[in-house]
């Protein structure tokens, strides 16, 4: 397993990437500090499953990660905005 932190837009992410878990398919784990929602996530966790191979094609995790969220940030129109609850 992978950890890397980064900054997105301001906001602190840590991946946990796995390789082939299962032997079948790569894994990602996207955690926020204080739950900030990303725009593949409102609770600022994601789990996510992809096709074996397909984050290495992009350059790993950290790369992967940040053309995943910059292309759902655009497709979106995910502003970073949180509103108030209360």
């Amino acid at each position: 397993m992978e950890k890397h932190t980064i900054i997105w837009r301001g906001v602190e992410i840590e991946i946990s990437f796995t390789p082939e878990q299962f032997g079948m398919v790569d894994h990602i784990e996207l955690r926020t500090e204080n739950k900030t929602p990303l725009p593949v996530t409102r609770t600022g966790y994601r789990s996510h499953f992809i096709d074996r191979g397909t984050v290495a094609h992009h350059g790993g995790a950290v790369a992967f990660v940040n053309a995943w969220l910059d292309h759902e940030a655009k497709r979106t129109g995910w502003s970073g905005a949180q509103l108030s609850l209360f």
